[in-house]
């Protein structure tokens, strides 16, 4: 396999604080990457650097891990550009929110799914985003469901089933028939492609009771627990998070301190998600990530990608929003981005720069990764390498 070090960097954050500095992030000024295939084989200080096949010159700029975005919502299709301008324009609105884009998806073709997608991903990667889990949910029939994890199966291993992100139109009167779907043809069909089981628990979608219903079935089935929780008010969510032992709790904006606690208690097990582009694109109130830090939380930071309450796919966008609105240093909003995400997906081979740990990697155009939050809004990302491979 060839060998290419990376050198003349910066500053080089690795997220091990046996190296560097000792901080979380594990900085090493005037640093070197060495990648060997798909793999780190050595990081240090660039007068120490092993010889290598091929050398790239990071001429004095930061590098960081990819970053991990542990919840988008990717196969869908169609916009929800009306209901953004009415909300942003402070008139009532009632387009269907979620129905819209579930019409627009069962309408398209498997392959008009698919270019969305990847043009999605693209654009990801060129921010920085070397991992991302995606989910089904706008489909919430057992063919349109399973087709869409099929098609994000092809481009992602994080791939969730979420069949029960509302109840399907076809089932407004009878929820529990639907819950009886979700948790068994729909299931059936969709788990093969899955490795996660989500569900929108919240006033208007799914109650405890059902959260617990459909995620207790997706566990027998061989997925793993994850949640949307106490988004748009104080729910049921978190706790049952933690009693299932989620990989995580996503949203997390309405708690009460024993929510907190409980997160808290469970930071090894079950990770807080914070998606703040929700909250930009909705005007809601913000998660409060220094309180959940301060508790000793676990914290991950997320785009939440969808076409209705968070159409980005930026993670320095989500970076700079956590610092200025969620009380989150840099530091910790950075590695939020990355080692987080990598715990939300219980991956340990991805959000840190570590030997052994896949080449996943961003050449910032900055000398610190500080300049994400300092310099919102600027691309700063001018090279991408994933699983070794230069890839933007």
């Amino acid at each position: 396999m060839t060998t290419t070090v990376i050198t003349n960097i910066g500053s080089l954050v690795t997220n091990d604080p046996s190296v560097g500095d000792g901080s979380p992030l594990g900085l090493i000024e005037n640093a070197a990457v060495v990648i060997d295939g798909d793999r780190v084989a050595w990081v240090g200080p660039a007068t120490d650097a092993p010889a290598a096949d091929t050398a790239f010159d990071a001429t004095g700029r930061a590098v960081i891990p990819g970053f991990v975005d542990s919840h988008s919502h990717l196969v869908f299709a169609g916009d929800r550009t009306a209901e953004f301008n009415a909300r942003m324009s402070g008139r009532p609105y009632s387009a269907g929110g979620i129905r819209t884009t579930v019409a627009a998806t069962r309408a398209a073709t498997d392959a008009a799914l698919e270019v969305n997608l990847l043009r999605h991903l693209h654009e990801a990667r060129r921010q920085g985003t070397t991992t991302f889990e995606t989910k089904s949910g706008y489909g919430l029939t057992v063919a349109d469901e399973a087709r869409a994890l099929r098609i994000a199966a092809a481009h992602t291993e994080e791939v969730t089933y979420l069949g029960a992100h509302i109840v399907s139109p076809d089932y407004a009167d009878d929820p529990a028939a639907y819950v009886d779907l979700v948790t068994g043809e729909m299931l059936e069909a969709c788990a093969p492609y899955a490795r996660w089981v989500d569900v929108f628990c919240e006033k208007g979608a799914f109650d405890g009771d059902q959260a617990r219903a459909i995620l207790t079935a997706g566990a027998a089935a061989g997925l793993i627990p994850r949640i949307h929780a106490n988004q748009l008010s104080h729910g049921p969510g978190v706790q049952l998070a933690v009693e299932l032992e989620a990989a995580s709790a996503d949203h997390c904006t309405h708690l009460t301190d024993a929510d907190v606690d409980a997160l808290a208690q469970a930071a090894a097990t079950t990770v807080a998600t914070l998606l703040p582009g929700a909250e930009f694109s909705t005007r809601a109130q913000w998660p409060d990530a220094r309180r959940l830090l301060d508790a000793g939380a676990t914290v991950a930071l997320s785009t939440d990608c969808n076409p209705g309450s968070s159409y980005t796919s930026s993670m320095p966008f989500c970076i700079a929003l956590a610092v200025r609105d969620m009380g989150m240093t840099p530091d910790e909003a950075l590695w939020s981005a990355t080692a987080g995400g990598a715990r939300a997906l219980r991956r340990g081979d991805i959000g840190t720069l570590t030997p052994g740990a896949r080449a996943d990697l961003a050449l910032l155009d900055a000398p610190s990764h500080v300049h994400l939050a300092y310099r919102p809004g600027v691309p700063l990302v001018s090279a991408v390498w994933q699983r070794g491979v230069r890839a933007a």
